[in-house]
Parts: C-alpha cells; sequence; structure tokens
C-alpha cells in the first residue's frame, strides 16, 4: 500500500513536470519513482501506459538510478511507443531516439544517439558540440527486449521483436526476430514468428 501512494504521488508530480514543459504525454503514463529530465522537453513524447520506473522497488531486478530523459541540441527528440516500459534507463537524443510499441527496456540500459563530443582533438574538451557531425538517430522498432546493462549506440536500429541479450553493445542494424548478443552485438538466433 505505502509503494502504491508513492508510485500515485510520483506519477503525478512527474507528470505536471513534464506537461509544463511541453511534453505530449499519452493515457494513463505511470511514473514509478522520479525520472530525471533536462533539455528541450517539448521534444518528449511518452504513449499510452508507458512506465518509466525510476524506484529500485518498482521493478524485480532493481535499478541502479532514475531513469534520465535528455534531450540535447536542436534536432533532439525522443519518443516511446504504448504499453513500453523503461526501467533506470538513459536515454540521451541529439538525432532522435524512437523506441516502439510494446518494448521492455531493463535496468540500467544506456541509449544514445550522439559521441557526445566532437571527434577533432583539439579543444575536445570545451568545444560546442557539431551535434549533426557527432549524431545519428536510433529507432527500436515494437515488441523489442533489451537486457540489463545494454548500451544502443548512436545509428542502431533494432527490428521488430528482437532480443538484446544482457550486457550487449549495439553498434548497428539487428534484423527483425532475432536474438543478439556481445560487444558488439551479432545474431546468436533467429525468432520463430507468432501466429497471432
Amino acid at each position: 500500500m505505502f509503494n502504491s501512494l508513492r508510485w500515485k504521488i510520483s506519477t503525478i508530480a512527474s507528470r505536471v513536470m513534464l506537461r509544463r514543459g511541453g511534453a505530449r504525454l499519452g493515457k494513463n503514463v505511470r511514473f514509478l519513482g522520479l525520472p530525471i529530465v533536462s533539455g528541450k522537453l517539448a521534444a518528449i513524447t511518452l504513449g499510452d501506459r508507458v512506465v518509466l520506473t525510476s524506484d529500485p522497488k518498482g521493478t524485480a531486478l532493481g535499478v541502479r538510478c532514475a531513469t534520465l530523459l535528455r534531450v540535447l541540441g536542436p534536432s533532439g527528440h525522443i519518443s516511446i511507443g504504448a504499453d513500453t516500459g523503461v526501467s533506470g534507463a538513459t536515454i540521451c537524443s541529439a538525432a532522435g531516439v524512437t523506441i516502439g510499441e510494446r518494448c521492455l527496456i531493463g535496468a540500467d540500459v544506456k541509449i544514445f544517439d550522439t559521441d557526445f563530443h566532437n571527434h577533432e582533438p583539439e579543444g575536445r574538451r570545451y568545444a560546442n558540440p557539431d551535434w549533426a557531425a557527432i549524431s545519428r538517430p536510433v529507432v527500436i522498432e515494437d515488441d523489442v527486449f533489451i537486457g540489463t546493462n545494454s548500451i544502443i549506440s548512436k545509428g542502431a536500429h533494432i527490428g521488430r521483436g528482437s532480443i538484446i541479450a544482457a550486457g550487449s553493445i549495439v553498434t548497428g542494424a539487428i534484423p527483425p526476430m532475432s536474438i543478439a548478443a556481445g560487444s558488439p552485438a551479432k545474431v546468436v538466433r533467429t525468432l520463430a514468428a507468432s501466429s497471432a
């Protein structure tokens, strides 16, 4: 009962914060703990029944940190489809991160579409990032399951229904209905399509 009350309070507070910043929230979006959000909040879209877990008690595996949504640069945007659950993930966008419907984003996953710093060594630490040069969109299609501690980096495209094994690093394209593992992630098995 105590957790239920905590989730109601964190959901109300998070909805108010995001809506004041211009984020678009679908129906029945829930927040289990308070997320960390920054940047252009108007570039964040959360579909119906999305759940963002930021408290270790909100998921079986627990999370080490709050879910973080950060929009960088003028072209960054984050879109999370209906019925997707995110547990303590970090999602940063300078070019576009699109996550489909019914996805499971495991504990402490990191998804980012940029290198964050310019490639030229001179002045790298202090230079303003050239977002267009160092960023490429990330696309995660519907029904994808990304295991704990995985990293999905710039330019990654994960096909519908795929599973990314825990601790994997995705740097390119993963075909639909595949299980991928490793660093960099490679397809280790194909999943049978359901007949639903």
